[in-house]
């Protein structure tokens, strides 16, 4: 999916290398390797114009259109999109031109291309939500004049990256910000820009404040939060923990006479995970907050902690109308209503601002996208409301957001908002009713024979059998014709289903309806997506997420839930047997990679063995370097190929 990525979520995907290193760069495909993205779209816009083939033409155009998208430039990336596809790259270059046409708001272009899409395909399931949506955005656009919501550009925005902004109680603005400065961090050869840093200004004036030593340091520091009375804050800081990766946490820190405290870590982040966009309840004894733990919903999820004597307690994920498979980010919480930005819920293009009442502890109704003008193609995110702003007999409520549509100042941008009052409309007394739409469906991969080509997308399977539990309770459905199974779900209960069809593995995924309440008089319909993978035997099946530290074979707290998913997988098909393998990069002597790939081949067997399945059932192999997915000479393989050979397999045994 294409859209313009906000830098503000950038700077939470980058590798410290590509940040703090620049090398020469002469050509293109080299610089995009680098993730030196900026530079990459420059060099490949040239040897485009040189380009001998259709063929040659069409990678070309792919590349340069993805250098755009990463730099956060999708509508660049558009015509580039287009140009790869009618230069047979492909229905991948196909899916990025719909998305980005989507994003440029040429919704009724990208309706035909998500068809066409589909048609291609051969599964017009896969983007029939995409199709909905793009009618949706194109009826909000026409009618965004009515909206109670108004906004404004705010004067202090510039051609620099402004983005996050928090209003505290003595009325100043707090934001990030790339500015340029005459101590100016180093460059990011991502973006070509500054790092951000955190800033502060007053309302109606144009100087910014940078805060700091203790907030702003050589790494990226971003969204933060302050509570009411203005002498505690938590905010975003990213920072290395090894050689090449970085992890984003909350940092809190107090004011204590006149001097803010040595910025600490909150205490529950675990290592390897993103903590980011940090919002306080009103009287700070909850923090809303984002995170990719592997363990949640999927993407980036919005969570929350209590804060006890001791210290925040453990988060709790809120429920699944709230969070999507995909990303779920900048939560504010403002009295029972709760402010976000989405890129899973039906939306405009790219990240869209969101708001849900709570209906109870950790319960919620059903959240309500807030259109446009609010809304837009590009990304819109980072609201907050200014609890300063007393209502009058006009404007019900004040506050800002983050926007990177085009129509700015450039990047992105800060937009002050009002809340105009309007006459109150009658509400439905009867509350809606919960309904989950269960799918049974297959993979469309590239290579059907191979199962580790790329997905194009997945379709219903004709024949399946669904089987569900809830408690005591449990029915079978025989599924034909590739329909869905609609159950009315109960309020609370959590749901356990196990599908299987011939030739496919069987699987198993659970919904709750814990938390989740309808709007009064409107029904709420969820989706469940069970994907069966065929049964292909003796063929290596790479397992994702599964890595170890230098040297070492012991099982990583990161790669725990891939491995628990695939014991699921063997408890749901006990009559399978299979091989795990491991594999190294070309680095270090035969001998010693081949000792090592079979210890840490071992650890998986071991780590599986401890989640009841039957050491009968498995098997370990370390195949060294011996079988390298990447055929690169060693002392010029990148990263990336270093990592796709350093890959952890399994293979079904006839």
């Amino acid at each position: 999916m294409i859209r313009k990525i906000p830098f503000a979520f950038i700077i939470y995907l980058l590798f410290i290398w590509s940040c703090s290193v620049q090398t020469v760069i002469k050509d293109g495909k080299t610089a995009f390797n680098r993730k030196q993205f900026q530079v990459a779209a420059q060099l490949l816009e040239k040897e485009y114009t040189k380009a001998d083939s259709r063929v040659q033409k069409g990678k070309i155009a792919w590349l340069i259109g993805q250098s755009y998208k990463n730099t956060g430039e999708a509508i660049q990336g558009t015509k580039w999109f287009k140009i790869a596809y009618d230069n047979q790259y492909g229905v991948e270059a196909l899916k990025e031109y719909a998305y980005s046409l989507k994003q440029s708001e040429q919704y009724k272009d990208a309706e035909v291309a998500f068809k066409n899409l589909g048609q291609e395909l051969g599964s017009p399931f896969e983007y029939r939500k995409e199709i909905t949506a793009c009618q949706s955005a194109a009826k909000w656009l026409e009618i965004k004049e009515d909206n109670t919501y108004k906004i404004n550009p705010v004067l202090f925005n510039t051609s620099d990256n402004e983005f996050a902004p928090v209003v505290s109680n003595n009325g100043d603005i707090y934001f990030s910000a790339d500015s340029k400065t005459t101590n100016k961090k180093a460059k990011y050869f991502w973006t070509g820009r500054s790092f951000s840093d955190l800033y502060k200004i007053k309302p109606g004036q144009s100087i910014r404040e940078k805060l700091t030593e203790a907030f702003n340091t050589a790494f990226n520091e971003g969204t933060m939060t302050i509570n009411s009375t203005g002498d505690e804050i938590i905010f975003t800081r990213c920072f290395a923990i090894d050689k090449s990766d970085q992890y984003c946490k909350l940092l809190s820190t107090e004011l204590k006479n006149g001097e803010w405290s040595l910025p600490h870590q909150i205490e529950f982040q675990q290592e390897r995970i993103n903590y980011m966009h940090p919002a306080f309840s009103h009287d700070a004894s909850l923090l809303y907050f984002s995170s990719n733990d592997p363990n949640g919903i999927g993407g980036y999820d919005i969570y929350y902690t209590k804060r006890m004597k001791t210290g925040w307690q453990d988060p709790i994920l809120l429920p699944r109308n709230i969070n999507t498979t995909a990303n779920e980010k900048f939560p504010l919480i403002h009295n029972d209503t709760l402010y976000f930005a989405s890129d899973g819920l039906p939306g405009m293009g790219g990240l869209d601002l969101y708001k849900v009442s709570k209906s109870g502890e950790n319960s919620w109704y059903q959240p309500i996208n807030l259109q446009a003008p609010m809304n837009s193609g590009s990304d819109d995110f980072g609201l907050t409301v200014d609890f300063n702003f007393k209502p009058d007999s006009k404007t019900f409520q004040k506050g800002y957001f983050s926007s990177n549509r085009p129509s700015g100042m450039g990047n992105d941008d800060i937009y002050e908002f009002n809340m105009v009052k309007t006459e109150p409309k009658p509400v439905a007394v009867p509350m809606g009713e919960l309904f989950l739409d269960v799918y049974v469906l297959e993979k469309i991969r590239k290579d059907p024979s191979d199962p580790n080509s790329m997905v194009l997308a997945r379709k219903p399977i004709n024949k399946a059998t669904l089987h569900m539990m809830q408690k005591d309770e449990k029915e079978s459905f025989d599924i034909k014709d590739g329909e869905k199974v609609s159950i009315k779900l109960k309020k609370g209960a959590s749901y356990k289903f196990m599908a299987a069809a011939v030739d496919y593995l069987t699987n198993t995924a659970t919904f709750s309806a814990s938390g989740i309440n309808p709007i009064p008089g409107e029904d709420l319909r969820f989706d469940l997506e069970i994907v069966l993978d065929k049964v292909l035997k003796n063929k290596e099946i790479n397992l994702e997420n599964i890595y170890y530290d230098f040297d070492k074979w012991d099982i990583r707290s990161d790669a725990m839930p891939t491995l628990n998913k695939l014991a699921e997988i063997l408890i749901a098909n006990p009559d399978i047997k299979i091989q795990l393998g491991s594999h190294t990069d070309c680095r270090g002597t035969n001998s010693y990679n081949q000792i090592l790939s079979q210890k840490r081949a071992q650890s998986v067997v071991d780590y599986l063995i401890s989640q009841k399945i039957a050491p009968e059932r498995l098997s370990a192999i370390g195949y060294g370097e011996s079988k390298p997915s990447e055929n690169c000479e060693c002392n010029k393989c990148t990263e990336d190929e270093f990592q796709i050979n350093r890959r952890t397999t399994f293979t079904i045994l006839d």
